[in-house]
This record gives structure tokens, sequence and C-alpha cells, in this order.
């Protein structure tokens, strides 16, 4: 029942933008936020103190401006993907910069596959519908909804534009045979990771657990690495921009793989940090301490042996 009620909640919302003109949906889409901001107290206090850890320096109360501006956010995603199962696929292009196409020309020409990645930051759905428009469609790798019709429902919003999904079980060989094809493939690296593939890098003031794809599959295949984010733009308009591919760690590295994915958290975190109301703070992506330990994200403060860089921490 929960299933089909969230189910009918988003065709209701997705009816609702396909009445009314463009900036009026994304007025929905605030106002879904807020609703969400005042019914999950829990993810919402969960939040908090992510940023609490994240900005030692801001206040109580501007930790919960920006996370009222994150919901917000978020909920003017959710109908940016419900418009565009509705538009013209044509249509989506004309409002969207994009800034760093040449990385991305010249990643493709070098024949080796192109591997691609963000967080869920800014409007990372959207970013992959505008790539397989601009460029050719990825094969990303998605975690599976809780939710079968919710699912359905997103994997017929990619596939609309030729963009291919799969689960994380069996991701590395889907991958690494796509690369091996010359194909581009991307994915998401500021989820919490339980394997024991997993590398712990610094992200944010802690230690997280990270995928190590990323790194390796780079690294065995020689696949060029390139950080995308969408950024909204005022008038509802957004760019797309590509950053110079990741430099590889060099061939005498010891720790060849942590290298390669701390220098990728690195880029994800500068923008988290420039703007951190377009980050996902509501779930737990710090689970354990730099040994293995467990923590809890309620309680979790900065320890005094907490190396802070000032050149990124506002």
């Amino acid at each position: 029942m929960r299933n089909w009620f969230e189910y009918a909640i988003v065709l209701v919302v997705r009816a609702l933008v396909r009445l009314f003109p463009r900036w009026i949906s994304l007025g929905i889409g605030d106002t879904l936020g807020w609703f969400f901001y005042l019914l999950y107290r829990r993810r919402r206090e969960l939040a908090i103190s992510n940023l609490r850890v994240a900005f030692p320096s801001r206040t109580e109360r501007q930790c919960r401006e920006i996370l009222q501006s994150t919901f917000s956010h978020f909920g003017r995603h959710v109908v940016e993907l419900l418009i565009f199962t509705a538009v013209n696929i044509d249509q989506t292009t004309n409002f969207i910069e994009i800034e760093g196409e040449e990385w991305v020309k010249q990643a493709m020409a070098q024949g080796k596959g192109v591997m691609y990645y963000t967080g869920h930051f800014g409007y990372w759905e959207l970013l992959l519908m505008v790539h397989a428009l601009r460029f050719k469609p990825m094969i990303v790798v998605a975690r599976t909804l809780d939710n079968p019709l919710l699912e359905r429902l997103m994997e017929k919003i990619r596939t609309r534009v030729g963009t291919r999904a799969t689960p994380r079980h069996g991701a590395i060989r889907v991958l690494l045979k796509a690369l091996m094809n010359n194909e581009s493939v991307g994915m998401l690296i500021d989820q919490h990771t339980q394997s024991s593939s997993s590398v712990m890098v610094d992200f944010l003031n802690r230690p997280a657990a990270t995928t190590s794809a990323l790194a390796a599959l780079a690294l065995r295949t020689g696949a060029p690495v390139i950080p995308v984010f969408a950024l909204p733009l005022p008038g509802g308009s957004y760019r797309l921009i590509y950053e110079s591919p990741v430099e590889p760690p060099a061939k005498n590295d010891p720790d060849p793989v942590r290298t390669y994915t701390q220098r990728c958290t690195n880029v994800l975190e500068k923008y988290v940090r420039q703007y951190p109301n377009l980050w996902l703070w509501m779930h737990r992506r710090w689970r354990v301490d730099a040994g293995g330990v467990g923590i809890d994200p309620k309680t979790a403060v900065v320890s005094p042996n907490t190396v802070v860089r000032k050149d990124v921490c506002p």
C-alpha cells in the first residue's frame, strides 16, 4: 500500500506540472521540498548534524537555512524529472549551458572510453539526460529504488534518451566491458560503501568509506576520469560543467587506488563547499571512523585530532 501511495503522489505531481508553465511547476517543487522538510524530522536532524561537522564555523541558524534550501532544491529536481517526461526531448537543451565541452571531446578522442562521475549534487539526473542528447548515452551505476513502481518510472525516464542503468552488484564487469568498447560510463561517488573493496578518504572533515571502482577501472583501462556537475542558473536554466580530467597517480604511488579516489573526492568536495545547498545532506555518508569503527552521525563532533583544511573550509 505504501508503494502505491508514493507512486500515486508522484503521478499527481506529474499531472500538475504538465498543466502549468515551467516556472509555476518549479514553484510546486519548492513547496514539495518544504513539505518534506517538515515531514521527515529524522532525516532533517541527521542532515543538520552533518552540516555542523562539515562547517564548524557556521551557526545553527545558518546550517538550518542551508538545509531548507537543500530540501527546496531537491523538490525542484524531482519536478524537473517529471517535466522531462512530458516535453519534447529537443526542447530540453534550450535552457542548458555547457562548460568544458572541450574536455569531453578530447577524452572521447582517446578511444579508451570515458568515465564520468558526480555526486548526489545539483541536478545529477538531468545531467544524464542532457549528456546523452549532447554527446552520447552513458551506462550508469544506480541503486535500485525500494519502491518497484517508482523504479520502473525512473527506468522509463532514463532510457528515453538511451541511458542505461546497472545495479551495483556485478557492475564492475558491465562497466569494464563498456569501456573496452569505447563507451561512456557514469558513477556517483558520495555514498557509503560497505565492502572489502572500499577505500577510506577524507571528505568534508571526516573519513568516508568510498567506492574504489572508479579509480580501479580507470587505472586498469587508462580511461580518462571527468568530474561533471549540473548547477542551476537564474531564470530556471542550468549549466553543465565538465572539469578537466582528474590527474592519475604516479606509477610509483604506493596506494594508487586510494590516491586517485581522494583526488576525485576533492573535486566533489570543492563544489559541495561552494554550493552546500545542492548536496544531499540527508543520508548517512559517514558510518565508520578511520579505524573502521561504526559512528553515530547524530552525536558526531569534530575531534581535536581532525585536520581541517583551511584552504577549503569556510
